[in-house]
């Protein structure tokens, strides 16, 4: 196997993590999904490392990717233990892989941003987030961090929609991957303040999930490789 196709080898074991896991869900296997769980990022990050290394990429920006999905690693990690210090810790974690996404595609579809644009799109993503915070009816001591999480969130899917206007194609992953993370997080949302759970609930949270993290993978992997230096 070539160097440049080394990287189907943890690709192979991540597709298999991801159907162990989302059994484990729909079985409510919970032993099952505490040993997979926590693998389904590293693996993510091991094919991004895997193929980059055979080509010609920018160091920052798969930095950047990388440290994203270590952060979202220690977040899964941390969310499968109970109560409020891990649940707060496993955010906390999101919440800086989600500042590396941002910095990673931020960096490159906001430059030549005038602030105009930014006077119209930080009241738009307010409001949107205002609006999801009501439907899901999040309150109490939980609703700063949330809505600060939901933003970033926002911001993400705001770069994709940047460069989707700028540069086309590619920025689709990005875009879609944004938008599957803000859905599988807003069905976590739910199901903390009141939704019933269900074993096809937590099917649906984790196979956007992992949707979510491979498109934006494969969005910061392009863009890395596009812009090389």
């Amino acid at each position: 196997m070539t160097t440049k196709r080394l990287w189907l080898v943890p690709a192979a074991f991540l597709l298999v993590a991801s159907v162990l896991d989302l059994v484990s869900c729909l079985a409510s296997m919970r032993a099952l999904e505490i040993v997979v769980k926590p693998t389904l990022l590293p693996l993510i990050a091991l094919t991004s490392v895997a193929f980059l290394a055979g080509r010609t990429f920018n160091p920052r920006m798969a930095l950047l990717l990388v440290a994203g999905q270590l952060f979202g690693m220690t977040g899964d990690a941390l969310l499968i233990g109970s109560g409020f210090p891990f649940f707060a810790g496993g955010m906390g974690a999101f919440l800086l892989g989600h500042i590396c996404y941002i910095n990673l595609f931020g960096g490159v579809s906001w430059k030549g941003l005038g602030w105009k644009t930014w006077a119209i799109a930080l009241p738009v993503m307010g409001c949107l987030l205002f609006g999801l915070v009501k439907v899901i009816g999040i309150s109490g001591t939980l609703l700063v961090p949330m809505l600060v999480y939901g933003f970033a969130l926002m911001l993400l899917i705001f770069s994709g929609l940047c460069g989707l206007l700028k540069e086309g194609a590619v920025w689709w992953l990005v875009v879609c991957g944004g938008a599957l993370f803000l859905f599988s997080d807003g069905l976590i949302a739910l199901r903390t303040f009141g939704l019933e759970s269900t074993p096809w609930l937590g099917f649906w949270i984790m196979s956007t999930y992992i949707i979510a993290q491979c498109l934006l993978a494969a969005g910061g992997i392009a863009l890395a490789c596009k812009k090389a230096q």
